[in-house]
């Protein structure tokens, strides 16, 4: 996900915050949320994506073990015997879930990250027609 673009708007703007207008203080608020979040859905995104990994190396390990070995699964601090049918269906399961999951934080990325670039533009917008000669401080403005 790409937040530079927002780390340098954001940077510039936190200075200025209290010389912004309420709607664009409002709009900088939205995208330091939004990069609060993407920063949250890359992580859980990484997180799902070494677990889904983990299984899937799993699953291949498990190819290379007789049917009649004898395993083990973790539960919490323990290790209960299991047999190879039982681990390989669980660690199916565990990968398909996986899969459906990193599918999902990805199209929340791409969402949140085409939410924040629309209101960047909106801002950015708001602002460069702000300074001009009928913004605040233009005729009529404050410094008249």
């Amino acid at each position: 996900m790409e937040l530079l673009g927002f780390l340098s708007v954001a940077t510039n703007l936190q200075g200025m915050q209290g010389n912004l207008p309420p709607e664009a203080q409002e709009k900088l608020e939205t995208l330091q949320d939004l990069q609060e979040t993407a920063q949250n859905v890359a992580e859980q995104k990484q997180q799902t994506e070494t677990a889904l990994t983990d299984a899937e190396t799993a699953l291949e390990a498990l190819e290379g073990v007789d049917d009649d070995s004898v395993m083990y699964r973790e539960v919490g601090e323990l290790l209960i015997e299991t047999d190879y049918d039982e681990a390989a269906e669980n660690l199916e399961e565990k990968q398909e879930s996986l899969e459906v999951r990193v599918e999902q934080l990805t199209k929340q990325e791409t969402r949140v990250q085409e939410r924040f670039e629309s209101l960047q533009e909106e801002l950015q917008e708001m602002l460069s027609g702000a300074g001009g000669p009928g913004g605040p401080q233009g005729p009529g403005g404050a410094g008249a």
